[in-house]
């Protein structure tokens, strides 16, 4: 795989030098080319170089929903060292001005898209033909599921949660989905937004291995898994089921944290045991923040992700490094922990409880030291959903994940109301406001002439 991206570099450097065209204004008319190096990819092995450039595609994944969420604060210095007025601006939900102009996430995720919708046109110039059958499909798969997932990741962001009442006219997002600079950004509706994540990731199941070659690459358990968390955000439970269950049969490894060394700091090594597919979160000021002091307290004792998930500050706060992405860099992939706790939350809300248990048993087993845990049981649905989604913030923390999840349950009335702190002056962001959806950058606004979220 390195050996073909090394070859191939000069059409990686084509695309993106084609994407400093694209990401904000679409209007510009992009006059040919004249540098006779620059070339376009019209190989099999040229399209799957542009996938594999993990540096660009499984890097840089949004991070915003992290940092606007609650599992961390900031000390009065903390945030004063801040390098950036848009991070303070990000950290108190500020009505605009959070996203540094020029590149930063949104432009990195449509520079992803970009790269998935040149897959997208150009293989069909190449012939499928039966010795390179399976290759062509699963090319075809991953171009599929990666514009998908970075569709998924801006909408979790940048616009409100999913209501079926209301997504018919709740802003959605520029659905760009060809290489033509000239065609406009439109804003289209949250509705038809989330229809073309979903079939992008639909359509990218019967074309992914099961077992990929790497687990940079998509596969069909992380397209089942990604489409549960999908369904999941959309609050389309039966169908988050059908597809975590899926995910399940395909790939249901759990690592057991009994195996783990404790008495060394974390991160997880990379590709573990319960990677089904790896991204890393492109975060700025995580180093300097300190976990949400209410979620520590909910770790029992015998829990060992209260050892392996955090270190100890020196002002007796703790920070996070249990991640799965094998250095500072965030996980924020797709993992075998993430799909049991889908698969126990849908059963708990159908009333199958017994079922729900098994599996939220099952994976809090091998959290527990040996010998500590004794296995939940309840008839209570409530209580059994209330223990799933206890533990789905416990064990999901720092995966960009927990935005998603307010912004859904407080749908539902679950009333989590998020607090900063500064100078001792509180800064409140009530469920359901509309800053949910953080203010798109300035500049892709003022080029692209998109309206903002309303604040």
């Amino acid at each position: 795989m390195m050996k073909n991206i090394s070859k191939n570099r000069v059409v990686v450097l084509f695309i993106l030098f084609l994407n400093i065209f694209m990401l904000g204004s679409c209007e510009k008319f992009l006059a040919a080319k004249n540098d006779k190096d620059l070339a376009e990819p019209t190989t099999i092995v040229d399209l799957q170089a542009l996938i594999d450039y993990f540096a660009r595609i499984n890097n840089f994944s949004v991070g915003a929903g992290l940092l606007a969420g609650d599992e961390y604060y900031l000390s009065d210095a903390d945030f004063k060292a801040l390098p950036t007025e848009q991070n303070r601006n990000m950290y108190l939900w500020n009505d605009n001005n959070v996203v540094e102009p020029g590149f930063n996430t949104w432009s990195f995720s449509f520079d992803r898209i970009y790269t998935a919708n040149t897959v997208l046109e150009k293989l069909p110039n190449i012939a499928r033909e039966k010795d390179n059958a399976e290759i062509w499909d699963n090319l075809k798969g991953q171009a599929l599921l990666l514009r998908g997932k970075s569709f998924f990741e801006v909408a979790i962001v940048w616009s409100l949660a999913y209501d079926p009442m209301e997504a018919e006219k709740d802003l959605g997002l520029p659905l760009r989905l060809s290489t033509d600079f000239n065609e406009r950004s439109v804003r289209s509706s949250l509705k038809a937004t989330y229809a073309q994540i979903v079939n992008d990731i639909k359509r990218s199941i019967d074309l992914l291995p099961t077992k990929p070659i790497h687990d940079f690459r998509g596969s069909e358990p992380a397209a089942c898994a990604l489409l549960a968390r999908v369904y999941l955000s959309m609050r389309e439970y039966d169908s988050c089921y059908r597809y975590s269950d899926l995910a399940m049969k395909l790939d249901g490894t759990l690592l057991d944290y009994n195996s783990l060394d404790t008495n060394k700091a974390y991160p997880f090594e990379r590709f573990g045991p319960e990677v089904i597919l790896d991204n890393g979160m492109l975060v700025s000021y995580s180093p300097l923040s300190r976990v949400d002091s209410v979620l520590f307290r909910m770790y029992a004792p015998g829990d060992l992700r209260k050892v392996l998930l955090f270190n100890p500050n020196a002002d007796g706060s703790h920070s996070f490094g249990g991640t799965y992405g094998g250095s500072s860099s965030l996980f924020c992939g797709v993992a075998t922990d993430e799909v049991y706790l889908m698969h126990a939350e849908c059963l708990a809300r159908k009333g199958e409880i017994q079922q729900a248990l098994a599996d939220l048993n099952t994976l809090l087993k091998l959290r527990y030291k040996t010998g500590t845990f004794s296995p939940l049981t309840t008839a209570d649905s409530d209580e059994a959903l209330k223990w799933i989604l206890a533990e789905r913030r416990k064990e999901l923390l720092y995966r960009g994940l927990r935005w998603m999840d307010i912004k859904r349950l407080n749908k539902e009335g679950a009333n989590i109301i998020l607090k900063r702190i500064i100078d001792g002056k509180s800064i409140v962001l009530p469920p359901n406001d509309p800053r949910y959806a953080l203010a798109i950058p300035d500049d892709v606004i003022d080029i692209s002439g998109m309206p903002q979220n309303p604040r």
